[in-house]
């Protein structure tokens, strides 16, 4: 038998998955590590807590499933976008990385958007806010210049970790299109866009497809995981993509629906679908593209809410399940850190409205969960004008979890929502290695012997009216509070 393993380096840990040949998962691990917040709107995290999580993670997985080292055949990482880590040209880290929620590169996002919109839109596929490395480095030009003078490597989190690894210095093509300095027509780095960061486009990292095989592990990497030289080396791709993979989805219509730090709703396409909405990307699958909607906060908000008010997620759960839908007229906007699609405002912020003495935390339990189902709905608005609304769609992250919450989800979109048996990044990495080694013959085998259907939620008619009826309520609160929000 040979396995693969997976690894995902998310907002708050690290999960690892180790894939049979067969299809079936020998076992999971989980390693928590912080995201810093040293100011409002800020948001970072230490490259180092992933590599030390990925060791512990493999070592965790290798040693409570008794696999052989050498039976692992390749390893595929996978991380969100827009993370980068800079770093000199030893591969030590200069600062800590800015996470993709961190809003301080606002100013430099409006400034080139006002500039330069239509040219970036038009070289980049996707218009620049805040969550993009471009503005970012743009910041940091003008407040952290000496960061910029002692950075000789751009990195993204997950292509760190596996330098790491194999000393190699490469992206693939789909992470590249995250940093906005790629010329996403020709697959090339931009020399302009490079300048306005204050970088030189040969600062950039090789670009090659996900299924790259690359360098042997090292002699201290082998040591520090566990592994052997036996274990191959895969390029891999990003989370968002890794998971829609795990999905099963694969082929032009199919669609995924993501709980998870941010929401998304993600089509597959065969052509790349711009919009200032979206955020595109290519898929694995050559050839298909997966252009997504983008609600930034997400289980961000339910996380948020159970660290900041108490309580456990199953308890919170049960409580909103006994309220009636609607709250009570309880309305929550989950713009904990501004909002993308279709707003594009880095300058919202989350609101309770409508609460009076009637409501108790419960109410507000269940708030929460609707409120971030009703941006979805929003988000969903921009799919449907752009003839691209799939009809039914996978539910996935970590909130699909909760069959409460997909089936609030569920009746707000009015579609039927199928979750799978496993569908975290980390399996998507796998089975990518799987099909990058000969393990699986191609991503069809792959997504045949690993993917396994679970269930499927229908909207409730009563629901779906009841939200559709309320939607026009919600827009309206968003649209009272925005010129507030900007003034706080």
């Amino acid at each position: 038998m040979k396995y693969l393993l997976g690894v995902d380096f998310g907002g708050s840990s690290s999960k690892a998955t180790l894939l049979g040949e067969d299809g079936r998962v020998y076992g999971t691990s989980s390693v928590e590590y912080p995201t810093f917040y040293p100011q409002p709107g800020w948001a970072e995290q230490d490259a180092e807590d992933s590599y030390r999580a990925l060791c512990r993670n493999t070592e965790k997985i290798l040693r409570e499933s008794g696999v052989d080292p050498a039976d692992v055949a390749a390893l595929a990482l996978d991380a969100a976008t827009h993370t980068a880590v800079l770093t000199d040209g030893d591969f030590r880290p200069v600062r800590r990385a800015i996470y993709w929620t961190d809003t301080r590169a606002s100013a430099e996002a409006a400034r080139l958007k006002e500039e330069m919109g239509a040219e970036l839109i038009r070289e980049c596929y996707n218009s620049p806010s805040s969550l993009w490395t471009l503005p970012q480095l743009m910041w940091l030009k003008k407040n952290e210049p000496e960061v910029l003078r002692k950075t000789k490597r751009v990195m993204a989190m997950k292509d760190y970790v596996r330098a790491r690894l194999t000393g190699d210095y490469v992206t693939d093509d789909i992470e590249a299109m995250g940093f906005l300095l790629l010329d996403a027509r020709n697959n090339t780095w931009s020399e302009k866009l490079c300048g306005l960061a204050g970088l030189d486009a040969g600062m950039m990292p090789e670009i090659v497809p996900p299924t790259q095989m690359l360098s042997p592990l090292t002699a201290q990497a082998r040591k520090d995981l566990g592994l052997t030289a036996a274990t191959k080396v895969i390029a891999g791709a990003t989370d968002t993509v890794m998971e829609v993979y795990a999905s099963g989805a694969i082929r032009p219509g199919q669609a995924t629906v993501k709980l998870a730090t941010a929401g998304r709703i993600c089509p597959i396409t065969d052509h790349a679908v711009v919009d200032p909405r979206l955020v595109t990307y290519r898929h694995v699958v050559a050839g298909l593209w997966y252009p997504g909607t983008a609600t930034k906060s997400c289980a961000a908000s339910n996380r948020w809410y159970r660290d900041t008010f108490g309580g456990d997620f199953g308890e919170m759960s049960a409580e909103a399940a006994k309220i009636e839908r609607g709250c009570g007229g309880l309305f929550f906007h989950p713009y904990l850190q501004g909002e993308i699609t279709p707003y594009l405002d880095d300058r919202l912020r989350a609101s309770f409205t409508g609460a009076c003495g009637y409501h108790t935390k419960a109410h507000f339990n269940r708030a929460v969960l609707e409120g971030v189902a009703y941006s979805m709905k929003d988000c969903l608005g921009t799919l449907k004008e752009l003839e691209i609304a799939p009809t039914e769609a996978v539910a996935i992250g970590g909130g699909a979890a909760s069959a409460l919450w997909r089936q609030i989800l569920c009746d707000m979109l009015n579609i039927p929502l199928t979750t799978v048996e496993n569908v975290d990044s980390s399996l998507g990495s796998a089975m990518l290695a799987g099909v990058a080694a000969g393990v699986f013959r191609d991503h069809g085998e792959a997504v045949a012997r690993c993917v396994r259907k679970k269930d499927t939620a229908e909207p409730d008619p009563e629901g779906a009216a009841y939200y559709e009826e309320k939607f026009p309520v919600y827009k309206a609160i968003q649209q009272a509070l925005a010129p507030i929000y900007h003034r706080l």
